[in-house]
């Protein structure tokens, strides 16, 4: 007979989430940027497969081609969850751990801090092997157009709409790497990720990490004047950055931590209960 698998059920999630969260802000400020250096590499890859679907498109429906692009670019966080990598937007719910006593403001702080600058280094590093190997020269320059074309779109927002869409992305990110928390073999994480990735890409949501490959990457081609860094960081990473904290770190890490755990948990119990139960 087959033994029937458990499910963990969402507190026993949160716990797997709070204690990995602890083990990683926790790992040495090393082993913290070289595992961020593939987690922005492999969401730049993803990135990069995303821009791939978009060739010779006119001619499809936009929900149709917009769904196709959000299940490539979900490629790219399901390598970061069975790789191990460090994302900063999916660490961003240290902050449960922080508030569960598990890791102290420093080591919350610096985990913070290394994944980021090891995500923006990882990103650079594939605009540099794209741009190298010419893949904006594929198919007459469309794929290099496609880059410049969204990363344009991507600097265009008004402060406060880049920032909530920042919070509506990294809402789905970690809901999607809070449910692979859920999954017991490789098939059950993949498809806990599928779905809320191919969501926010579908619905045109800002995430930091992604954003510091695509909008490098048209910088660096030139083709529009209104990619420059000052934009980049300024109309961009940083008001998305802020909303993907908000989004991921608060509205996941820390609601599911407050419900499942804070409230969640049981009352501790006095003698005087005890003997009154043990009486009855």
């Amino acid at each position: 007979m087959t033994t029937p698998i458990n499910t963990p059920t969402p507190p026993e999630m949160v716990e797997s989430t709070v204690s990995a969260m602890q083990a990683k802000a926790s790992t040495s400020p090393l082993k913290t940027f070289l595992l961020a250096l593939p987690g922005g590499g492999l969401i730049a890859l993803g990135f990069a497969f995303f821009v791939n679907t978009q060739l010779g498109a006119a001619d499809v429906p936009a929900g149709l081609i917009k769904l196709i692009g959000g299940m490539t670019f979900s490629v790219g966080l399901m390598m970061v969850v069975l790789t191990g990598a460090e994302l900063f937007t999916s660490t961003t719910m240290s902050l449960s751990a922080k508030l569960a006593g598990r890791i102290t403001w420093g080591q919350w702080i610096r985990h913070w801090v290394l994944s980021y600058v090891g995500n923006f280094v990882g990103a650079m590093l594939v605009v540099g092997l794209c741009y190298f190997g010419r893949l904006q020269d594929r198919n007459g320059g469309a794929w290099g157009e496609i880059v410049s074309k969204t990363a344009a779109a991507k600097v265009s927002y008004p402060w406060m709409e880049a920032f909530v869409l920042g919070i509506g992305a990294n809402f789905f990110v970690c809901i999607a790497v809070f449910m692979a928390f859920s999954g017991r073999t490789t098939t059950d994480k993949i498809l806990a990720v599928i779905g809320p990735i191919t969501a926010f890409v579908a619905l045109g949501l800002e995430h930091s990490v992604a954003n510091m490959f695509m909008i490098p990457f048209g910088i660096i081609l030139g083709d529009n004047p209104a990619l420059t860094w000052s934009n980049f960081i300024f109309a961009n990473l940083i008001p998305v950055t802020l909303g993907n904290i908000i989004g991921g770190g608060v509205a996941v890490g820390l609601f599911q931590w407050f419900i499942h755990q804070k409230l969640g948990a049981k009352p501790p119990q006095t003698d005087a209960v005890v003997s009154s139960k043990v009486a009855r």
